[in-house]
């Protein structure tokens, strides 16, 4: 049988963003040197070298200027609330069939993005949380992603505000999937959302969950002994057992609970056992076993998330807008490289197709734009060096 053969280039995956990007985020023209084109352009550029806006175009001589480009990008972008649906339905442009046939595990977290600054206009804007990077101000974005081999898409994006009530911000991510078609068989959530808002509504949604239960109540050496999920790190063995949380406004939410035991192995140079306690609903876990290594495919969000920053145009622009524009460019060029992947690159075979992720690594990817947006705009090396040496 014989097989097609296919030569991808750097301007067929530059095209095919483009292409995707403008047929969804509706950018305008915003004169004859600014169009959504060269927009487009410069963000992919920016993005691909991990800098800013303004030393993208400083350094193409025959592209706009930095305040030429930021001018146009306000006059052209939408509301806040509209841009996060428009870039939630790019997100959705590469989706494959496949994944709407049937219900798929899906992940949900938060990335935190470190921010040294003040608001621009609300204090809203500007999300606090546990200190890291120097900071414990973040912009903070909310993303749900489907696990499934070859098909590892972010499908929902969500900015979050201070104040926003986690519940919220799974529901409104759920509704964005829906919109994709995907369906999710059961959700993979951080420890963070271990709440009981957060899981009264999933229970009320009946939707099937998994996430680690953090260690609540008295602690091992208090006087009257330890409460809450504290109790469960105590056990030597795994087991399972119920648990009720309870909420400051007198609400209440149940859980089952699994105790996965196993030993340090010599980790963190520590001895004796490790109990990993994890809190889930809908489901009917087999074996302790199952549970460890079900939540363990949820760290591949977190991969998701080393990509975004490898992709994340640099800015110090306290704007909420430009900045939840350069976070989903960041995530569409990852779900084009995730799709490059799957209906390009993969080798078809019997039982379904093998993807390879090692035949075109992201950063390579991100290294061809680079490369040809240089090629169209004549970077101002380019013009040092074609200078002659002087006598």
């Amino acid at each position: 049988m014989r097989r097609h053969q296919y030569t991808i280039t750097a301007r067929a995956i530059h095209d095919h963003a483009a292409q995707l990007c403008q047929q969804h985020l509706g950018l305008a023209d915003h004169g004859p040197k600014c169009t959504a084109r060269t927009l487009l352009t410069i963000l992919f550029y920016a993005a691909a070298r991990l800098t800013s806006l303004a030393a993208a175009c400083g350094s193409l001589s025959a592209g706009p200027s930095d305040s030429a480009v930021r001018t146009a990008l306000l006059a052209t972008l939408p509301a806040l609330h509209e841009l996060q649906r428009r870039i939630n339905r790019a997100l959705h442009g590469d989706l494959p069939p496949g994944l709407r046939r049937r219900r798929q595990p899906l992940a949900i977290d938060l990335t935190l993005i470190p921010y040294h600054g003040a608001p621009l206009a609300d204090p809203g804007e500007v999300y606090r949380g546990q200190a890291k990077d120097g900071t414990s101000h973040f912009h903070a974005y909310a993303t749900a992603y489907v696990i499934k081999k070859g098909h590892r898409y972010t499908v929902a994006l969500a900015y979050v505000r201070q104040g926003d009530d986690l519940a919220g911000v799974v529901k409104d991510l759920l509704r964005q999937a829906s919109r994709a078609g995907i369906r999710p068989r059961y959700l993979l959530l951080d420890r963070g959302f271990y709440q009981v808002g957060v899981i009264r509504y999933l229970q009320a949604a009946r939707c099937p969950f998994l996430m680690p239960a953090p260690a609540k109540g008295r602690p091992a050496d208090h006087p009257q002994g330890p409460s809450g999920t504290r109790v469960f790190r105590l056990w030597k063995r795994g087991g399972w057992s119920r648990h009720t949380l309870t909420a400051g406004d007198g609400r209440r939410a149940a859980v089952s609970i699994c105790v996965k035991c196993r030993n340090y192995a010599g980790q963190w140079r520590r001895r004796g056992r490790q109990a990993l306690v994890y809190a889930f609903w809908g489901l009917a876990p087999k074996s302790g076993d199952w549970v460890y290594q079900t939540y363990r495919l949820r760290f591949g969000i977190e991969t998701t998330y080393r990509q975004l920053r490898e992709a994340r145009i640099r800015t110090c622009t306290r704007d909420p807008l430009l900045r939840l524009l350069y976070v989903g460019v960041a995530l569409v060029l990852r779900n084009v490289w995730v799709w490059l992947h799957w209906a390009v690159l993969a080798e078809p075979r019997r039982g379904g197709r093998r993807v390879d992720l090692n035949r075109l690594p992201f950063r390579v990817m991100l290294s061809w734009i680079q490369q040809l947006v240089e090629a169209r705009l004549l970077p101002w090396d380019a013009l040092f060096a074609r200078r002659p040496m002087p006598a």
